[in-house]
């Protein structure tokens, strides 16, 4: 049966061997939950999505899979009780699978907006040594039309929502969506709760970029504001908060073995402080997490993956 990678694109091979195929996928509920204002998100499987239904349409950020969209369709028509189960528009948070696998569907019907590198990735597709997976390019119907350098606003359910690019973080296209009336912001993979984030060193992504991009958030981050990551749960401030000390005392520590002269073997067998061990129990374990943070501080491209074993009959 045709497998699907779900996270392929935000773990490496041996991070998470979460792999599901079209039936597990069928089995997978999507379950609306209201955050604030005009917005509820949508947790199934993949990145969450952040939908916006109000007078105007639909708006949705991020769409997760291919095969969930029949069920991301059914939760908009009871959150819209029946009037609609198209989104207008769809933002990409960033080009992985898990957050665009729905585009060549609701492509079709809506607006893709996203960040330019996002449309060149996804019209490019990636053959990547360190995942050891080839995606192919976008069909057309996936492709962002409308594309920003900075950011762009949409006025749309009588708010602003604002789009604004964080550089070099997750992957290099990464962008926060902030709507400005309910005050939610939707971070995508800038932010994964307390589990440790995949940092996309192929795609642009960078260790201290992603510090630098959560440090910004952090600064002028409305009071009140309920952030919906790109996996997890709803958080706020404090989360936040916690998430960046975390990225800070990794930056640390690595760096600070790096310039005593360990090797990457030396600094993930001598792990991460006690207080981090449950961040371990997401997508990357903790030795996964410093093979990324290392290589990203030393400027090293992530090494070619291991051939899986093939499952004993």
């Amino acid at each position: 049966m045709k497998k699907l990678l779900i996270a392929a694109l935000w773990v490496v091979p041996g991070v998470a061997s979460a792999q599901f195929d079209e039936a597990t996928l069928a089995k997978t509920p999507v379950k609306s939950s209201p955050v604030a204002g005009n917005v509820h998100i949508f947790e199934g499987a993949g990145g969450n999505i952040g939908v916006s239904a109000g007078p105007d349409g639909i708006l949705i950020v991020d769409d997760q899979f291919a095969p969930l969209v029949p069920k991301i369709r059914a939760a908009l028509g009871k959150l819209t009780k029946g009037k609609d189960k198209t989104p207008e528009y769809v933002l990409n948070t960033h080009w992985h699978f898990d957050h665009t696998g729905g585009n060549a569907i609701f492509g079709r019907e809506g607006t893709i907006v996203a960040h330019k590198h996002v449309r060149t990735r996804l019209m490019n597709g990636l053959e990547s040594a360190a995942m050891g997976i080839k995606i192919p390019p976008a069909p057309k119907e996936a492709l962002p039309v409308i594309t920003y350098d900075q950011g762009i606003s949409i006025f749309f359910n009588g708010e602003e929502i604002q789009v604004t690019h964080l550089p070099s973080g997750h992957t290099d296209g990464d962008s926060m969506v902030y709507f400005t009336q309910s005050n939610v912001l939707h971070l995508g993979d800038q932010f994964t709760g307390d589990k440790y984030p995949f940092i996309d060193l192929e795609s642009g992504g960078s260790l201290e970029g992603y510090l630098r991009n959560v440090e910004r958030v952090l600064q002028t981050l409305p009071a009140g504001v309920k952030i919906i990551p790109g996996h997890g749960a709803v958080s706020g401030r404090q989360e936040l908060e916690t998430f960046a000390q975390m990225l800070r005392d990794t930056v640390e520590l690595v760096k600070g073995k790096q310039a005593a002269g360990k090797t990457l073997e030396q600094v993930k067998a001598e792990g991460m402080p006690e207080k981090y061990k449950s961040w371990g129990d997401g997508f990357l374990k903790p030795e996964q997490w410093l093979t990324v943070a290392y290589q990203s501080l030393s400027g090293q491209k992530p090494e070619p993956a291991k051939k899986p074993e093939e499952p004993k009959k």
